[in-house]
């Protein structure tokens, strides 16, 4: 079990997010279209995941719009923007902002959320996840992972990294992040 904040009050996940070094755990969740969507479909390819509560909150729809902005500039990297959202909320979201760079998937008919340690148990947002950041490499290795402190805050943006994820290929990623927290700082909606 791990430990955020939401409006200052102490929140709590199911577990913990993946270790960095590890191997991503597969998941299963829905596109907007209803289709499955898989990590083996990103196979060879890095993978940053966007993971929130819900696009229906202020900050939550400003990284997705961002993230979606640097998706564009990120080669050999999808971007997934992963919540509990229902897929159809979610392409009304995407298609009204122009979401076309990101993947916008949901996990309303998954175990996403307890494999990848995000769900909240307690809190007024219980059953929604956490929101965090993480990063795989192109073998869908962790090599970056970060629970957000406080749910209704952006990512903090101190992507310093181990040598073990210090490859000129993921510096790119770490760049394009830290540009998404100066673009929502100051923030303070959900």
């Amino acid at each position: 079990m791990a430990q955020t904040a939401f409006k200052g009050s102490p929140a709590h996940t199911v577990g913990s997010l993946p270790a960095v070094g590890s191997v991503a755990p597969a998941f299963d969740l829905v596109s907007l279209t209803l289709q499955d969507a898989r990590l083996s479909d990103y196979a060879g390819r890095r993978v940053v995941m966007n993971i929130f509560p819900s696009l229906d909150t202020g900050i939550c729809a400003m990284s997705v719009r961002k993230f979606n902005e640097v998706a564009a500039s990120l080669e050999n990297t999808v971007v997934l923007n992963i919540s509990a959202d229902l897929p159809f909320a979610q392409k009304r979201f995407c298609g009204a902002e122009g979401i076309e760079n990101a993947v916008t998937l949901s996990a309303y008919r998954s175990g996403f959320g307890s494999t990848y340690g995000v769900t909240l148990t307690d809190s007024p947002l219980r059953g929604l996840f956490a929101r965090s950041v993480i990063v795989l490499d192109a073998d869908h290795v962790v090599r970056y992972v970060e629970l957000v402190p406080e749910i209704t805050t952006e990512p903090e943006g101190t992507f310093t990294v181990d040598g073990s994820c210090n490859s000129r290929e993921m510096d790119c990623i770490y760049r394009a992040l830290a540009d998404i927290r100066e673009t929502l700082e100051h923030r303070d909606d959900c």
